[in-house]
């Protein structure tokens, strides 16, 4: 494998990606975590192409006034890269980075851009996703993150934006495992989750199918929601490919006064506080009466909680829609659940609804965008998860469609990830 070698490099500016940027002395850009504006360092190159190169700082030089201790001084660069720039330094840079999104695609966003924090920064996730590493001198595990740049782990104890039970849990899972001298190679992942309670339920993910389960008795008869699940090793994410323990009842959390049950591996949203807010806005301009249709639903925590009466529920994950059916039946809600892509259930889309959207980092499907402009609702709500995104799919849109409001949010804090609320109504 080719190694490449550390440069200095001063930088500019940081991108959309969370990188920081600067030019090498052959004119070639280079993409660098770990550094800041203004910021002279060494970095070590991760990946060399022809127009431009990425890197990890290594050393810095001459250091910004922004620059703070991370608190993961070992793993921070594999989790949350911003833990090196106050909170205010960051708000800063999101908002700046929706509105060179918006920019990019020929679009002014008109009123300044709000990110709303609820200055939290650390221990606000109720997820994590921990993979293994193991010592082979001491023959040990830990728990371990993926170096960024690299296929290589880093191993760790804890992480600073975890919920404190989650890092709790994962040391009370490891302990099993290293006592009966489990082997790193049997081992895929160790997901857990937590409720605003501190709840937990962890997923363990192995290779091996005739894994030893029994080790776990002792807190599975207790009743706690763990299992243990065999993941093809064939494939490098940890998917359920067989349960090898009994299932466990789902987690349940409260938005907006409603409570929603959500399986350990599905999705839900991470930072709860954050994400009420949101929902609190978006209610705001979502008519009581009229029908709504709530794309890219999960488990309906948007159009069971702002949708009204009459919401239309669409969703591509069956075990989502699983617990949606769930969540609809415990509220004895009228609301419709549709198993499908979302560019398979474009008739739900009608001049008389309010659309609503929250879709991938992807964006909209094209199928989507066009049955939009087909048929012209009068208002579309769209919350992203990815602002590049969301812009170049408002640009498709400008032609029929008006910017009525817009908000940012950070529902990740210490990383470069940000929301974007566009409230999208018709021209008339």
């Amino acid at each position: 494998m080719k190694k490449f070698t550390k440069t200095q490099v001063k930088l500019e500016k940081i991108v959309g990606g969370g990188q920081a940027i600067g030019t090498l002395e052959d004119g070639q850009r280079m993409f660098v975590w770990g550094g800041l504006p203004g910021e002279t360092v060494i970095a070590e190159v991760t990946k060399k192409k022809s127009r431009y190169a990425e890197g990890v700082v290594t050393e810095v030089i001459d250091a910004s006034p922004e620059r703070i201790e991370p608190k993961d001084v070992e793993s921070y660069l594999s989790t949350s890269p911003w833990q090196i720039m106050s909170l205010d330094t960051e708000q800063g840079a999101k908002a700046q980075h929706i509105d060179e999104a918006f920019e990019l695609h020929g679009i002014t966003l008109d009123d300044a851009t709000e990110v709303f924090t609820d200055n939290k920064e650390y221990a606000y996730r109720n997820k994590v996703e921990y993979s293994f590493w193991f010592d082979t001198d001491t023959e040990s595990l830990s728990l371990a993150f993926f170096r960024r740049g690299t296929h290589g782990k880093i191993p760790v104890d804890r992480t600073s934006l975890a919920h404190p039970s989650i890092n709790e849990k994962a040391k009370e899972v490891l302990a099993i495992l290293n006592k009966n001298h489990i082997e790193g190679r049997a081992l895929k992942t160790l997901l857990i989750r937590c409720n605003s309670d501190g709840e937990t339920a962890w997923q363990l993910y192995v290779k091996d199918k005739p894994f030893p389960v029994k080790i776990f008795d002792e807190l599975l008869v207790s009743g706690e929601r763990g299992e243990v699940m065999y993941s093809n090793p064939r494939s490098p994410a940890s998917v359920i490919t067989a349960p090898l323990t009994k299932r466990v009842e789902p987690l349940s959390d409260t938005l907006r006064g409603i409570e929603f049950h959500y399986a350990t591996e599905g999705f839900f949203q991470i930072n709860l506080p954050v994400y009420d807010q949101a929902l609190s806005d978006m209610e705001e301009w979502v008519p009581k009466d009229k029908p709504a249709v709530d794309f890219y639903s999960g488990v309906g925590t948007i159009g069971l909680t702002i949708g009204g009466d009459q919401a239309t529920l669409v969703e591509i994950n069956e075990f989502a829609v699983h617990e949606m059916e769930r969540n609809i039946k415990k509220l004895n809600s009228s609301a419709v659940a549709v198993l499908a892509p979302s560019e398979r259930a474009l008739e739900y889309i009608t001049p008389d609804k309010t659309i609503i959207v929250d879709p991938p980092r992807a964006g909209l499907h094209t199928d989507v965008i066009d049955r939009l402009i087909e048929v012209l609702p009068e208002r579309i709500v769209y919350l992203s998860c990815n602002p590049v995104t969301q812009a170049r799919d408002v640009a498709l849109l400008k032609e029929k469609y008006a910017v009525k409001a817009h908000k940012g949010y950070n529902f990740f804090p210490r990383t470069p990830h940000t929301e974007h609320l566009v409230i999208l109504d018709l021209i008339v």
